[in-house]
């Protein structure tokens, strides 16, 4: 049996209705009989921190639903080290739909649960409903607009910028639905890295040196504060939006 393809220790998968990332998932514009025809063909997946549920390089047999928790997307180098490329959190699509091979690995950062299809499977049902072909299509242009935006981030910015745009992203990203909101915006005020600070610059291209030093600048300019070794509070949030200019 390969990496990856669903087994009979997958968990069943309970009722979309009363799923909580319903609202917000790639499903969410399904009604309840299309929601019980997807329900048939998925099951639920417990995902421990480390383990992996895609490897770069192999054959597509799966895509998935992030319920909870959060994954990395990592591809190796030609001298063997890992570079992380995305980040995947509750609500997000993981996989390939209509491709036969994937470009990254997929391990879990947290404890993670997921919701999981075989690609052949959900391609068929995804081909067979417009709506979930839709949402699969505004998903694809978000990531591409994410992705433009990392690409500046990578390309133009300096450390400071770079760690003061990477901490206002998670504490957006990290930001529960029901999280109260500041000039539109949902974030949070304090939040834990799930993140150790050589994965912060693998992901922002730095050293992770260069990584602690600007934390600490931050820390020490009062425009946050590091009550342990992952966790962050923003103190001042409208500098820190400065900083990252």
């Amino acid at each position: 049996m390969r990496r990856g393809e669903i087994t009979d220790n997958a968990l069943n998968m309970s009722s979309c209705e009363t799923c909580v990332v319903r609202n917000t998932a790639i499903c969410s514009g399904l009604d309840a009989a299309e929601l019980g025809l997807l329900n048939n063909i998925g099951r639920q997946r417990r995902l421990e921190a480390g383990e992996s549920l895609v490897w770069e390089g192999e054959d597509s047999v799966l895509v998935a639903n992030v319920i909870d928790g959060m994954l990395k997307l990592s591809a190796g180098t030609e001298d063997g080290r890992e570079q992380i490329v995305g980040v995947v959190y509750p609500s997000e699509f993981i996989g390939r739909p209509f491709g036969r091979s994937t470009d990254y690995s997929v391990t879990a950062l947290t404890e993670a649960e997921v919701c999981v299809f075989a690609r052949a499977d959900f391609d068929r049902f995804a081909a067979e409903h417009p709506a979930l072909e839709h949402k699969l299509l505004e998903r694809t242009l978000t990531e591409l607009d994410r992705t433009r935006k990392w690409m500046l981030l990578l390309s133009r910015k300096n450390a400071q910028e770079k760690v003061a745009t990477f901490l206002l992203e998670m504490s957006e990203r990290l930001a529960p639905a029901d999280c109260e909101a500041a000039a539109g915006v949902q974030w949070l005020k304090v939040f834990d890295l799930p993140f150790s600070r050589q994965q912060i610059g693998d992901v922002l291209g730095l050293t992770i040196e260069t990584v602690s030093r600007q934390m600490m600048a931050l820390s020490r300019a009062g425009v946050i504060a590091l009550p342990s070794r992952r966790a962050v509070e923003i103190v001042d949030r409208a500098a820190l939006e400065d900083m990252a200019s």
